[in-house]
């Protein structure tokens, strides 16, 4: 048979799908995409049925006393038919809304699921639940919380880690000295929310490297920006980064370079915090001294940039990862406090941004007209959470936490609604959330794969993956919006996202609101028009009809480039206010001083971690969990490319060759990484791209844990079941993932099973 070509788009960006007989035999890339992703070409292992679930699944003991329990992945499992499934689920649904409640049910379903915006599993999720009274939902992600609240209160709103600061093409051509505290890294670029048509961040590096732009990677491992950008590498501890930013401006106003017209104008709380640097709050002088003492970073080296970022173009650059740690809020707002010393913030290429390459189009040119969405509809329950907060939910009901300056309290959660991700990938210290997962009534998985968390369901609901229905693909860090088209017919019994929901919802009695009497293609069309004729209202930028969209498979969306983060206000603090407490950029906050939380004072601040290497003991080292480079998170875990970067099976970890001598571990090793928290194994790495007293074990590893005891061995490497389960602070709650000391011992196989 002819080979037949189907557009489609996918976390890793667009590309066409090549089938044969019904079978994806290959990817194409999207042709105006100047370095895709080669992980577009596993795509298509969704294909593969050996994890697919094939039809809708009850547990056989849930269905027997429907209740708490442990919900061992070896139960055994019953399949229904579809009807059953939904009555089944709604059933659920209307008893504990009913008995207890609609707080009571945890929908906040959080995933990166499909990159398409129409079987967007969490929103359709919360489009039903939102017809019949409510949920319990979720705020901030796993990727980035503690970040975006502090600056919604220092900056008014948390754009600029979101790709409204500086875009990289004005950084590229304006910046002089570019300061990278995390990565500037393809290998976390490749990946995108809501997909990608063109992947960018190397062309802005190239043009950097050509420029002559002194670029000064910060950060405990070298790969973290590619080896043929000639960066300087400064190899800091982990979680000491807001150190480094408050010894460096600290120096900067003990030589009186700060801007003093730009504090005045542009910020509250300046004084307060030269107060703090100069050691008139607490007798402490922030310099290059105090800063080299806790980063071992050298002291002429910060004394020398200090000097330099204030005669030079400067831009400071703060991945998404250093908020993922205790006091995670602290590097976002120092970062903040150095740039408003430089007195850059709102020039071409200077100034600070949040969240470069963390994915890849944050930097990229911003659309500026309208993304395709669902419309979810109103919460009618006001209960939430932050999201990283999900064992605590479960495990302490009736207790009280606190967020931005809320005091709330956790409901009573009898139903979880899951759909489209897996927590036993992404959240931390997975043997607590083991323990918090046997205590709701029921739990409902919506996925096309048996993950961990499927496999920990009591009803599991068979969804089809992207290349099995159609979709659209387009969100603000995109310049093109991608035609989705199903590719093959779907696996076993599964169903679209939409056609689930649908089925539930009628159960319900919520089915006409819910689909409006649109099939697929009627949403479709309808989420592209109104990007379309938003375009051409307000920006009078021409789309092609539907008809011609859907046939290409692409269209070009409007998008601002060259923009220049926050340059109006700049010029005019008074024309063009924040939405902060002063109107302007806030570096001291009268609101955290009056709620005087010792872990998130009024000011940026060095605040010791909860474990860091400051206080280790001989035996440990600090844990970086970070991005893998051959999938997103645990998706594709199966295909070649997460494959080629295993080793028999497991993930690797990296050691450095001082590390790896002391503790007598060779090449290939299989190692034991433990803590209180957990242990797992991994195959040794030795590399030397990776600082002494740091070991690096990437995400996604399915998680595979030898039995239900209190602390398994987990066998293929998730660096989670390590992981401190803790809040960054008591204002912003984010995950503090990268806060993690392991002891590592070399493994003998034959133990596991002993």
């Amino acid at each position: 048979m002819s080979i037949q070509r189907f557009s489609h788009c996918s976390h890793w960006g667009a590309y066409t799908l090549l089938v044969e007989d019904g079978r994806v035999i290959g990817a194409e890339p999207f042709a105006g995409d100047p370095a895709p992703s080669p992980i577009i070409h596993s795509v298509r292992h969704w294909a593969d049925p050996t994890y697919r679930i094939a039809q809708p699944m009850v547990r056989e003991s849930w269905l027997r006393h429907r209740g708490p329990g442990p919900r061992a992945p070896g139960d055994k499992f019953v399949p229904v038919g579809w009807d059953e499934a939904a009555k089944l689920v709604a059933g659920e649904i209307d008893r504990v809304r009913t008995k207890h409640g609609n707080g009571s049910i945890f929908a906040g379903s959080y995933g990166w699921t499909s990159c398409g915006r129409f079987h967007h599993a969490s929103s359709q999720l919360k489009r039903m639940m939102n017809l019949v009274g409510g949920y319990t939902g979720h705020v901030d992600t796993y990727s980035i919380a503690a970040g975006p609240v502090i600056l919604r209160h220092t900056l008014g709103d948390a754009e600029a880690c979101g790709g409204g600061a500086n875009t990289l093409d004005s950084v590229a051509e304006h910046a002089e000295t570019v300061i990278v505290f995390g990565a500037l890294s393809p290998r976390t670029a490749q990946s995108e929310a809501g997909g990608i048509a063109r992947h960018t961040l190397e062309q802005n590096l190239r043009t950097m490297v050509a420029r002559g732009v002194r670029v000064v990677l910060v950060s405990p491992v070298r790969d973290d920006i590619p080896d043929w950008v000639p960066a300087e590498w400064w190899p800091v501890r982990p979680n000491t980064d807001t150190a480094l930013m408050l010894g460096l401006a600290g120096e900067i106003v003990a030589a009186g370079h700060h801007d003093r017209d730009f504090l005045a104008r542009c910020c509250s709380g300046g004084e307060e915090l030269i107060g703090y640097l100069n050691g008139a709050q607490d007798g402490v002088v922030k310099n290059a001294a105090w800063a080299a003492a806790i980063c071992e970073i050298d002291a002429e080296r910060i004394r020398e940039l200090a000097r330099r970022v204030v005669a030079t173009r400067t831009m400071i650059t703060v991945s998404w990862s250093l908020q993922r740690a205790d006091h995670g809020e602290q590097p976002f707002w120092a970062a903040l406090g150095l740039a408003s010393a430089i007195g850059q913030i709102g020039l071409p290429g200077g100034g600070v941004g949040f969240g470069y390459a963390s994915l890849g189009g944050v930097g990229a040119p911003m659309a500026v007209s309208r993304s395709p969405s669902l419309p979810q509809g109103r919460n009618p329950t006001a209960d939430f959470i932050p999201v990283a907060r999900i064992s605590d939910l479960l495990l302490n009901p009736g207790q009280t936490f606190t967020y931005e300056g809320q005091t709330r309290t956790y409901p009573d959660t009898r139903l979880v609604l899951w759909a489209g991700g897996n927590p036993f990938h992404h959240h931390q210290d997975l043997n607590r959330l083991r323990r918090a997962w046997a205590r709701p009534e029921t739990i409902v998985v919506q996925d096309p794969v048996w993950t961990a968390t499927a496999r920990r369901a009591d009803i599991v609901l068979p969804a089809t993956s992207s290349i099995e229905r159609n979709d659209i693909s387009g969100n603000k860090r995109s310049d093109h919006l991608i035609a989705m088209q199903q590719a093959i017919a779907p696996l076993g019994l599964a169903r679209n996202d939409y056609d689930i929901f649908r089925h539930i919802a009628d159960e319900l009695g919520v089915e006409p609101a819910f689909s409006e009497g649109r099939d697929e293609m009627a949403w479709i069309r309808l989420m592209y028009d109104l990007t379309r004729e938003d375009a051409e209202r307000r920006l009078k930028h021409p789309m092609p009809a539907f008809e011609a969209f859907w046939a290409e498979g692409a269209a070009r969306v409007p998008t601002r480039s060259n923009h220049v983060f926050l340059d109006r206000f700049r010029a005019d603090p008074a024309a063009h206010p924040l939405a902060t407490e002063s109107g302007r950029i806030v570096l001291y906050s009268r609101e955290l001083e009056g709620l005087q939380l010792a872990d998130c004072p009024p000011h940026p601040a060095w605040l010791e971690p909860a474990e860091w290497l400051g206080r280790a003991a001989p035996d440990q080292l600090h844990l970086m969990s970070r991005q893998p480079q051959g999938k997103l998170h645990s998706q594709l875990d199966d295909a070649p490319a997460a494959q080629a970067s295993k080793r028999d099976g497991r993930e690797q970890v990296w050691l450095n060759p001082a590390d790896a001598r002391r503790f007598g571990i060779e090449d290939g090793a299989v190692v034991r990484l433990f803590n209180a928290r957990g242990q797992c194994l991994a195959s040794a790495c030795v590399v030397d791209t990776v600082r002494p007293g740091v070991a690096v074990l990437p995400t996604g590893a399915w998680y595979d844990p030898a039995d239900e005891g209190e602390n398994p061995l987990e066998r293929s490497g998730n660096p989670n079941v390590l992981t401190l389960d803790k809040g960054t602070s008591h204002f912003g709650q984010g995950c503090s993932a990268h806060t993690c000391l392991v002891s590592i011992e070399t493994h003998r196989l034959q133990e596991t099973t002993a």
